[in-house]
């Protein structure tokens, strides 16, 4: 598992330093992995409807309910490595 936790970071960082910035569909993708990854399944509460950027957010992330965290890095790590 470190390795995989180490390809992670390495693609986090990666992230930062794209030569294009990826349409909203992919960020949300991405946001979506990382905190899946990180985080594990979500369990914060659904923003409202006023907040349109964090209930698209908290949707992506809910969308991966049950991803394992390995799965969720590797598809980060993947992801990453298909942008760069």
């Amino acid at each position: 598992m470190s390795d995989l936790k180490t390809k992670f970071e390495a693609a986090v960082a990666n992230s930062k330093n794209l030569t294009e910035r990826p349409d909203n569909a992919t960020l949300l993708k991405l946001y979506a992995l990382y905190k899946q990854g990180s985080a594990g399944d979500n369990s914060e509460k659904k923003p409202g409807f006023g907040d349109m950027i964090g209930r698209a957010k908290w949707d992506a992330w809910n969308g991966l309910k049950g991803t394992s965290n390995k799965d969720a890095m590797q598809a980060y790590i993947d992801l990453i490595k298909s942008l760069s």
